[in-house]
């Protein structure tokens, strides 16, 4: 009985999350087949050693890009948002700062929000929409106040942003074809493939990484592309010139 009580236990609440488990307690070699990693940071991290991050490597692979938090709402300023994006300028890192969306704020004062604060560069990342949660809007009303968010900061830099959710709050809620027009950020987390079958930029696959410069947990992601491809999609100087930033 005993036997077949370990068993089911393993079974049913230690192999499904066994790759959460590797991650925690250990140093698991995965994903695999993909050179381009970076990370994403918020003041979570709290103080970032960057002369140290910025030759860490992860997997036996550099360090090439990294996202940081700017905004949330219409009146959050992640409180380490400048120095973060500053520092990974002068460290020589692509960068790119992200939007974290509060569904029951209407949208475009969010997007004003965002532009107020954030600054992007030639080089640096499209920026980046945070969505993963529906408040109390439904499944339509969340879709249309995305899509005002994106219209109004496309138009701004003259880019399509990218749109950051989980594998299964897009395929519940932003599964409409408009939003495959976006680069999609896919958080999916310990396994070893996507199951996500369409077109994706990054991929977010652990919250429990560890790299030199920071202290405890930090996102790991994944750019699908090679190097090149990084920098082709990043704000290029002739759209800067022509929206006049």
């Amino acid at each position: 009985m005993l036997a077949a009580y370990l068993f089911i236990f393993y079974y049913f609440f230690v192999s499904p999350y066994s790759f959460r488990w590797k991650a925690i307690y250990g140093e698991p070699d995965y994903p695999e087949g993909y050179d381009i990693r970076g990370i994403d940071i918020s003041h979570y991290q709290e103080r970032i050693d960057w002369s140290r991050l910025r030759n860490a490597t992860i997997q036996g692979q550099p360090l090439r890009f990294v996202i940081i938090k700017a905004t949330e709402g219409v009146s959050i300023i992640d409180e380490n948002f400048n120095d973060n994006i500053y520092q990974a300028h002068e460290n020589g890192l692509v960068c790119g700062a992200y939007h974290f969306f509060t569904p029951d704020v209407d949208a475009a004062r969010q997007a004003h929000f965002f532009l107020k604060q954030v600054h992007l560069q030639a080089g640096d990342l499209p920026p980046v929409l945070d969505i993963e949660k529906v408040g109390n809007l439904s499944a339509e009303q969340l879709r249309r106040a995305a899509k005002t968010w994106l219209d109004i900061v496309e138009q701004h830099y003259g880019v399509k942003p990218i749109l950051y959710t989980g594998y299964s709050f897009k395929q519940d809620y932003l599964s409409d074809s408009t939003f495959n027009a976006y680069p999609y950020w896919i958080a999916h987390y310990y396994v070893d493939h996507l199951s996500y079958k369409g077109p994706w930029a990054f991929w977010q696959y652990t919250d429990v990484g560890h790299i030199d410069g920071i202290s405890g947990y930090v996102d790991f992601d994944i750019f699908n592309g090679t190097l090149e491809e990084l920098h082709a999609l990043t704000i290029q100087p002739e759209e800067i010139d022509q929206v006049g930033l």
